[in-house]
C-alpha cells in the first residue's frame, strides 16, 4: 500500500481533475445542441458525466479517509463506494463508449460533437477514467463487502439508471443514445440485459483483481 502522503496527494489531484471535468461539461451546454443531442435533464441523462460525479465524491471520501485515519465507518463508506459504484460503473463506461464506439460511432457519440466536445476532454471523460480507477485499486487496499450484498446493491443502482433512461424517453420523446432508437422491445430487454451482465462481469473483475493484489479480506472470507 502506497504512503498515506501519496494516496492524499493521489486523491486530491484526482478530486480536482474530476470536479474540473464536471464543470466543464457542465458549462458546454447550448440553446443549440449538436444533432441526437436534447436538452431535456441536461447532463445528468448520460452515464457518462454520473460517472464523472460518482468518481468526484468517491475521490472526496478518499480524502476525508486520509484525513482522518482509522475512522471505520469513513473507510467502510468509501470502500463500499468503490467496489459497487466506482470500479463498475467507473469501466463499464470506457468498456461499453469504445466498443460502440468503434463499431459505429453515431449510435453513442455523432460526429456534430467533434464541435461542442474537444478531443482531449472526450478522452478524459471516456479514456482516463480507467487508469484512473486501475491506479486505485492498486495503491489502496479496498475491503468488497458480501458479494450477494454488493451484487445487490449494484443491481438496484443499475436498474434505477435503466429507469431513470426510460422515464426520459417517455418525457422528451427522444432516447438518451441514439442506438436505442434502433430496437424494438425484445430489443431492448435484450440489450439492458447484456448491460446488466457486463457491469456484474466487471464487478467481479474487480473483486477478482483486489484479491489477486491484496489477499483475500475479512468480508471477502464470509462471502
Amino acid at each position: 500500500m502506497a504512503s498515506t502522503t501519496v494516496c492524499g496527494v493521489y486523491h486530491i489531484t484526482a478530486f480536482v481533475w474530476y470536479l474540473l471535468l464536471v464543470y466543464l461539461l457542465l458549462t458546454t451546454q447550448s440553446d443549440h445542441p449538436p444533432g441526437g443531442v436534447f436538452l431535456y435533464a441536461g447532463q445528468w441523462k448520460y452515464l457518462t458525466f454520473l460517472n464523472l460525479f460518482l468518481q468526484t465524491v468517491f475521490n472526496g471520501l478518499c480524502i476525508l479517509a486520509d484525513i482522518l485515519g482509522q475512522v471505520m465507518w469513513i473507510l467502510s463508506l468509501r470502500d463500499l463506494f468503490f467496489s459497487v459504484l466506482a470500479f463498475p460503473v467507473g469501466t463499464f463506461v470506457v468498456t461499453s463508449f469504445w466498443l460502440l464506439f468503434t463499431y459505429d460511432r453515431a449510435l453513442v457519440y455523432p460526429e456534430d460533437l467533434d464541435e461542442f466536445i474537444p478531443l482531449w476532454l472526450n478522452h478524459a471523460v471516456h479514456t482516463v477514467v480507467l487508469p484512473l480507477i486501475l491506479l486505485e485499486l492498486f495503491i489502496i487496499r479496498h475491503q468488497y463487502p458480501k458479494q450477494r450484498t454488493g451484487l445487490l446493491i449494484l443491481g438496484i443502482v443499475s436498474i434505477s439508471y435503466l429507469l431513470w433512461v426510460l422515464w426520459i424517453y417517455y418525457a422528451a420523446g427522444a432516447w438518451v443514445y441514439p442506438l436505442l432508437g434502433l430496437f424494438n422491445r425484445l430489443g431492448l430487454v435484450l440489450f439492458f440485459s447484456i448491460s446488466l451482465l457486463l457491469v456484474v462481469l466487471l464487478y467481479l473483475l474487480g473483486e477478482k483483481l483486489t484479491l489477486l493484489t491484496w489477499g483475500i479480506t475479512e468480508k471477502a472470507k464470509e462471502t
